[in-house]
């Protein structure tokens, strides 16, 4: 039998701990994801996960940062496949005002809650913020091709982000998709002007 690398094994043992706080995050919360509980979920012993992850707020982090990555990602696929100038703004809007649902939202969500009260937790997840926020406003700008050295594109572009997180808590608590369906089109109209704007400029 071939044994699997020593590297390749502490990356796939990291990867499936951050998955599991990930999930737990999303189903327990801050308070019921301990690293001990992440572990077990894992499958890997608890002086393993302590290896990879010494702290919990050291497990948040790379959780944090996978979520935003898988995000992304996801964001950056489904672009590839989005219609260029007239006609964007509609999918690109639907996209976006989708970005901050499911339980990947709702894991992050339970931090952001627990890191108003812990302020260990906000001194390591505050930045961290920070720097994920500042990459799905950049995400934004490059799915509507938007042109930032014009007036009110970026705070155009800042709203959206804002006003997906809202949806984002509404649907937490009933469906809302109907009316999460009207928003897009609606914000839609008000994208129309921005998209391809940064494209022209380009050219």
């Amino acid at each position: 039998m071939v044994r699997e690398p020593q590297q390749e094994r502490s990356r796939t043992t990291r990867a499936r701990l951050v998955t599991a706080a990930a999930e737990c995050l999303a189903e327990r919360g801050w308070t019921g994801t301990t690293v001990g509980v992440v572990a077990e979920r894992a499958g890997v012993s608890r002086g393993a996960a302590q290896h990879h992850f010494p702290t919990r707020e050291d497990l948040v982090v790379a959780t944090v940062e996978y979520l935003a990555e898988q995000q992304i990602s996801e964001v950056r696929r489904r672009a590839e496949t989005l219609p260029r100038g007239r006609g964007r703004a509609e999918p690109v809007a639907r996209m976006l005002l989708n970005l901050y649902t499911g339980p990947m939202f709702r894991a992050a969500l339970h931090l952001w809650v627990a890191a108003s009260t812990d302020e260990a937790l906000r001194a390591v997840l505050a930045p961290l913020e920070a720097r994920v926020g500042r990459e799905a406003h950049r995400v934004a700008v490059e799915l509507l091709e938007a042109d930032e050295s014009a007036p009110g594109v970026r705070e155009t572009v800042q709203s959206t982000l804002d006003l997906a997180r809202g949806l984002g808590l509404a649907s937490l608590l009933s469906d809302d998709s109907k009316r999460r369906e009207r928003l897009v089109r609606q914000w839609a109209e008000l994208l129309e002007p921005v998209v391809g704007q940064g494209l022209t400029r380009r050219r």
